[in-house]
């Protein structure tokens, strides 16, 4: 009977008559460590100038170097640590953020940078007396005689934003393909949206506020900058020109799909249970803080996540996620506690990659380094979530880092980096920056 049974599965087999379900090959990767010696390195930028040189910005206030031979050179291409406030070393989320880099920066030898500065003296009373500091958004020139040294007195502030407390900046800064600046701004801080010097409704769906929102500008016009014509929301009353997209809490990280497909894609970092990673569309608005995740959300009880809930605020319907997974602060069942952003892959040395998202997710236990690197394709179906699955890094026993990871970067030829640090806080000089290469 079981021969019987043999020779009829093997008939139907070769016949193609029975589908067999075989697991999908998992992902490894190596990593190739191109600089250490970094303090809690968290953005990664290159100039587009030809000269394959790597910017690493440092949280303490620098930006570094790393040469095409590999040089990470000692002295900082800025270095604006008197400019900011006094970072605290066990956990901090403020210090220089972002950077960017003119789309003619070869010509114009303009660069942008974000960073927090203390509270400016022509804040609000309110803000004076009870918030934490005022971020910057500033544009610096390159030394003319020395093209790894920026020119430090060139600074030009753009735009100051007043923050209520010190988390939940967001802070990345990117150009778009339009040619226009992009800046994403967390809900200033706190939990839930919900504390002192916040709205009623939160900042996230406050648009006369620019927390909670990713911006757009025109930094080629107007003093010191133009909004771009084309912005959702020119010329509605008591709403800010320069916001793209609302409802964000602390968007960590953002890129443009340099292939052009997948546009803007934003990770979000939610509050308990859920974290996210968006695609930004103009004048979206992302949910937060009456959503997490796909989820409603009750900023008083943070935990409970009523079964129903509106869809939309003051008439602007929320927009889904494209990834969601469930986060370990209260969730067994979770994949991480903190989602880093990072890139659609489009380079040549890893095939297998080509066309996913690639992210991470900041450790899975805050006292302990052990950050996961992850990557999703988009779903075959519109309004699909799009797949999740674990990269392995060859060599580590449980596949996974073994140090927190900041965040991602894409070098000129669209190879990806993770950056990494071993301390919770901007402390110390032993953080790693690593190119994601082919197993070995």
């Amino acid at each position: 009977m079981y021969a019987a049974r043999r020779i009829m599965l093997l008939s139907l087999l070769m016949l193609g008559l029975v589908w067999v379900h075989t697991a999908p090959a998992e992902t490894t990767v190596s990593l190739e460590l191109v600089a250490d010696g970094l303090t809690h390195p968290v953005s990664f930028a290159v100039a587009n100038d030809g000269t394959k040189r790597r910017f690493i910005v440092e949280q303490v206030g620098r930006i570094r170097i790393l040469m095409p031979d590999g040089t990470l050179l000692p002295e900082p291409f800025l270095d604006i640590q008197d400019k900011i406030v006094p970072l605290v070393d066990l956990f901090d989320e403020r210090g220089l953020l972002g950077l960017a880099f003119h789309p003619d920066y070869k010509n114009n030898g303009r660069f942008y940078v974000y960073y927090s500065a203390p509270m400016r003296r022509t804040a609000t009373r309110a803000y004076r007396l009870l918030g934490n500091h005022t971020a910057h958004l500033s544009e610096f020139k390159v030394s003319k005689d020395n093209p790894n040294q920026a020119n430090l007195i060139s600074e030009r502030i753009l735009l100051q934003i007043d923050q209520p407390q010190f988390n939940h900046n967001g802070g990345e800064v990117i150009f778009g393909p339009d040619g226009y600046l992009y800046l994403a701004l967390g809900d200033g801080g706190f939990a839930n949206d919900k504390a002192i010097l916040h709205p009623a409704d939160g900042h996230g769906q406050d648009m006369s506020s620019l927390l909670g929102k990713i911006l757009r500008l025109d930094v080629n016009k107007g003093d010191p900058y133009a909004i771009p014509p084309d912005n959702p929301f020119v010329g509605k009353a008591g709403v800010r020109e320069e916001i793209y997209a609302s409802g964000f809490r602390n968007p960590w990280r953002m890129s443009f799909d340099s292939g052009g497909q997948l546009g803007l894609i934003a990770a979000d970092v939610q509050q308990n249970t859920w974290e996210e990673v968006d695609v930004v569309v103009k004048g979206g608005n992302y949910g937060w803080n009456k959503k997490e995740g796909t989820h409603c959300f009750d900023p008083d009880k943070p935990n409970e996540h009523p079964e129903k809930c509106a869809d939309n605020f003051n008439g602007a319907k929320f927009i889904d996620p494209v990834i969601e997974y469930p986060s370990l602060r209260t969730r067994k069942d979770g994949k991480g506690i903190s989602v880093a952003g990072g890139y659609v892959y489009r380079g040549k040395a890893l095939p297998a990659l080509n066309g996913a998202y690639v992210f991470g997710d900041w450790s899975h236990d805050f006292g302990k380094p052990d950050g996961t690197l992850y990557l999703s394709k988009p779903a075959t179906q519109p309004g699909a979530m799009w797949s999740m699955e674990e990269i392995k890094i060859a060599g580590k026993p449980n596949g996974r880092i073994g140090m927190y990871i900041l965040a991602f970067g894409e070098d000129e030829d669209r190879e990806l980096y993770v950056l990494t640090t071993v301390a919770t806080g901007p402390t110390g000089n032993r953080d790693q920056v690593f190119k994601i290469v082919p197993a070995k």
